[in-house]
């Protein structure tokens, strides 16, 4: 019999399977000097407010990403508004996204007029379900927005099957999952534009920062266009042309260049280190392989998926398989032991008033429907398997480094109440 079926629980009063936190395993992002002389350049040069080393991590970007454009943004929210508008949505419109998901990815819609159509998630890989997208399709449907959630990549091949057959664009958010790849493929390089989320939290991290990146021309002028007025300059296409001089959504997106200095610094780093955590990630998971009541949530092995930087790691909470075991218990359990685990998925956004009952704009009717032309609204039980989540969902340790002997005592917290679970029913 294993040690995590004997040894006493330490919410019973055994010992804990993790005796002390390594807290440098967990620290985030990491900043070098490397870091802090590029941000004291621009800061020294007084060069916050420019122009010149965003252009630098672009044309690092683009190749990084494989890209033709990469646009530098003052935060991820504002690329993904860009990519909207860079795809032509519009008053009326519509997007196809996943509900569980940060509400960036939907929100900004609501900036151009448009309104968001929410389809289910895969149980598994928690992205959209190809199966539930093409019935909510409608004349109004301009675009699909992926989301690569938790770092895990959506099934990209059919959901680009069901754009072109529809004539709609694909926008990847990949906010969670920078360098993931689908099926060999780096995620974010799959749709018609990328955008991402850079900020200090984020797998890749640079502050506050965020990035598109397109081989699409039009795309990527329109964005420009669109909230960058000090580049209109650079505009060749004549459906954008004529407005050079001044922003058409009246936002201003430039990128910090402190944010892009660091961002440069990181980007170098990177691969290294996204390396380093899928190893270290990789290996928690494989000593839990078989383990009553939870599963990884990481593509299947040799499929040529990855989950990138691994930002916000979570796992498969089965209570069935546990006799019932609340899902709260075994997270106050796991952390009596120091596995550090909790609730994890988002709050699904179609249950959210905001997507309901918000007037934002004085319309005289909810934003989400005011220029609809139906009342397109979900109500609870639309969205089974996003709705269900917050009872089957548990974050996990978020390892920044490869050190076997510590992974091993997080996955012995696990471990050991799973493997207990009917001492705490």
């Amino acid at each position: 019999m294993s040690t995590a079926a004997t040894e006493k629980l330490a919410l019973l009063g055994g010992p804990r399977a993790v005796p002390e936190e390594d807290e440098d395993l967990f620290r985030w992002p990491i900043v070098t000097e490397e870091d802090e002389a590029a941000v004291l350049e621009v800061l020294r040069a007084g060069g916050m407010s420019g122009t010149n080393i965003t252009r630098l991590l672009e044309a690092e970007y683009a190749a990084y990403q494989g890209a033709r454009y990469a646009l530098g943004y003052c935060n991820g929210t504002a690329a993904l508004l860009g990519a909207m508008y860079g795809c032509g949505i519009r008053r009326g419109d519509e997007i196809i996204c996943p509900s569980l998901t940060y509400w960036a990815s939907a929100l900004p819609a609501f900036n151009l007029g448009a309104t968001a159509v929410f389809a289910d998630i895969e149980p598994d890989s928690l992205c959209l379900d190809p199966r539930d997208i093409e019935h909510r399709i409608t004349p109004r449907t301009k675009a699909i927005m992926v989301v690569h959630y938790c770092g895990h990549p959506a099934d990209m091949d059919p959901i680009m099957t069901i754009a072109r057959k529809h004539g709609l664009k694909v926008i990847e958010d990949v906010s969670h999952a920078h360098g993931a790849l689908y099926k060999g493929r780096l995620v974010g390089a799959i749709g018609d534009v990328s955008a991402m989320s850079l900020m200090s939290g984020k797998s890749l991290p640079a502050g506050e920062l965020g990035m598109l990146c397109t081989d699409d021309q039009l795309i990527y002028e329109r964005a420009i266009a669109f909230g960058h007025y000090e580049r209109t300059g650079e505009l060749t296409l004549p459906e954008v042309t004529p407005f050079a001089g001044m922003p058409l959504g009246g936002y201003k997106h430039r990128a910090h260049q402190l944010s892009s200095a660091m961002a440069r610094v990181q980007l170098r780093a990177y691969p290294a280190r996204m390396a380093e955590i899928q190893r270290a990630m990789n290996s928690f998971w494989d000593q839990l392989e078989g383990l009553p009541g939870f599963r990884a949530h990481r593509p299947a092995k040799g499929s040529g998926s990855t989950m990138g930087g691994w930002y916000n790691p979570l796992g498969h909470y089965r209570p069935e398989e546990l006799g019932g075991l609340p899902i709260d218990k075994f997270a106050e359990t796991v952390n009596a032991e120091g596995g550090r685990t909790g609730r994890a998925s988002n709050f699904p956004m179609h249950l959210h008033p905001v997507l309901n009952t918000a007037d934002v704009y004085g319309d005289g009717k909810p934003t989400r429907i005011a220029f609809a032309d139906r009342d397109l609204r979900q109500e609870r039980g639309t969205l089974p398997v996003s709705e269900a989540l917050a009872d089957r969902c548990l974050g996990i340790p978020w390892f920044k480094h490869l050190r076997p002997k510590q992974i091993g005592q997080y996955a012995q917290a696990f471990r050991k109440v799973a493997t207990q679970a009917d001492k705490l029913r």
